[in-house]
């Protein structure tokens, strides 16, 4: 039996997503996805996340594991980050767990969880800074049979 593509986790812990030292996300409920040899995801329930600050834009991918993802452009305190987040509003048979859920890019928003920071592409924990590489986009219009 093979492996699943996707594995995905309760985050262990609070989690929180901070844009420029403010807090837009803040869950006990976040789901984490590891997808191959690609760096974790976090995904915030939308009810976690600070809708105010986050607009809709048109852009658009596809993952053939999760399906169509609509993208949000962050806008803070004058600053805006067009497409700075993602989610799969219909995902595919298989990835329904992250169905309302919205996960963020790491080079543009620091993810704490269970003692570690996720900074823009580095992560900070006991054992010092780890290399987290950006993904973008995050594993979309992968073709299938080019990776196991």
């Amino acid at each position: 039996m093979t492996e699943p593509r996707l594995k995905f986790a309760a985050a262990s812990g609070r989690v929180r997503a901070l844009f420029e030292g403010h807090e837009i996300a803040d869950s006990a409920n976040a789901v984490v996805l590891r997808e191959g040899d690609y760096p974790p995801v976090v995904y915030f329930p939308r009810e976690d996340v600070e809708m105010l600050v986050l607009r809709k834009t048109d852009h658009a991918s596809h993952c053939p594991f999760k399906g169509d993802a609509s993208y949000f452009t962050i806008y803070r305190d004058g600053n805006v980050i067009d497409n700075a987040a993602w989610s799969y509003e219909d995902p595919i048979e298989g990835a329904d767990v992250i169905r309302g859920h919205i996960a963020f890019y790491p080079q543009h928003v620091e993810i704490e969880m269970s003692g570690t920071t996720e900074t823009r592409g580095e992560a900070e924990s006991q054992d010092g800074p780890v290399k987290v590489p950006a993904h973008d986009p995050p594993y979309a219009d992968i073709d299938p049979l080019s990776r196991d």
